[in-house]
């Protein structure tokens, strides 16, 4: 039966053991096309050969938004429903079997997430997110609390959003979720479905002051006009506890780093 998941997984190849780990952890998720973007220096065939991806598509130096974007596209026709995954980043055994079968008996929705364990390099757990239905509407406001890895959403919806937009770096995808929040319902599930990985070489993590400050741009602009004027008024706050939370992480990540090698 064809898949009616894609997963779009892009990559520039310098962490291979990652990378298969990562692709392992789709096939264990359900029943899914596994598409990976790379630049044309990398070669796929090992992992073709492993039975660990479908298809191939060359990054053509646009950004990350624009290589996932092109790997949507390139999904056959019969994938329904969609996402991508950071090749450090892990799905959770069946996860995706819970998220189709969640989308196919509740077609007024337009995307579904769950929570999701922080991990060090190592794979230990330093957090697990659950944030839970109310992060939705936080959008509008605060934080993006919806954990990326492990969502998925329609395909059509997706679409109709016009997908990623490639202008930015970090927060395109805090941006797809409004966007999906304001064509249709986002639901939460109460099941860990993705683990996302927490170490210095992840680009969140590196360039978080970057990505915070992005973030409040594409949540003000979403913002109706007569608010955009004081949102100041909350901005300032929501990115001060933003970096502080992350700050807490990378310092429990270190602690343990640091425990382990004792």
């Amino acid at each position: 039966m064809n898949p009616r998941v894609g997963i779009v997984v892009p990559t520039l190849g310098q962490r291979p053991d990652y990378i298969e780990n990562c692709l392992s952890s789709i096939r264990a998720a359900g029943n899914a096309h596994i598409i990976l973007v790379v630049p044309t220096s990398f070669n796929s065939q090992a992992l073709l050969h492993k039975g660990l991806i479908d298809s191939m598509e060359t990054d053509e130096g646009t950004g990350l938004a624009g290589a996932i974007n092109k790997g949507i596209k390139s999904l056959p026709s019969t994938v329904e429903y969609v996402n991508w995954l950071g090749d450090d980043d892990l799905l959770t055994e069946g996860s995706l079997e819970i998220t189709e079968q969640h989308l196919d008996s509740n077609p007024n929705e337009v995307m579904v997430f769950g929570a999701c364990d922080y991990v060090d390099g190592d794979g230990h757990v330093l957090w697990t997110n659950k944030s839970g239905q109310w992060s939705v509407p936080l959008l509008r406001f605060g934080p993006d609390l919806i954990p990326q890895p492990g969502a998925l959403f329609r395909r059509t919806s997706f679409e109709a959003a016009g997908g990623l937009r490639t202008d930015l770096g970090w927060a395109f995808d805090f941006d797809l979720f409004i966007r999906l929040s304001k064509a249709g319902k986002v639901k939460y599930v109460n099941k860990t479905l993705a683990q996302f990985r927490w170490h210095p070489e992840s680009l969140s993590v590196e360039h978080r002051k970057k990505s915070v400050a992005e973030a409040s741009k594409v949540r003000v602009s979403h913002l109706p006009t007569w608010l955009r004027s004081i949102s100041f008024l909350w901005e300032y706050p929501v990115q001060q506890a933003t970096l502080i939370a992350g700050k807490r992480i990378t310092a429990k990540a270190n602690a343990q780093s640091k425990a382990r090698t004792k």
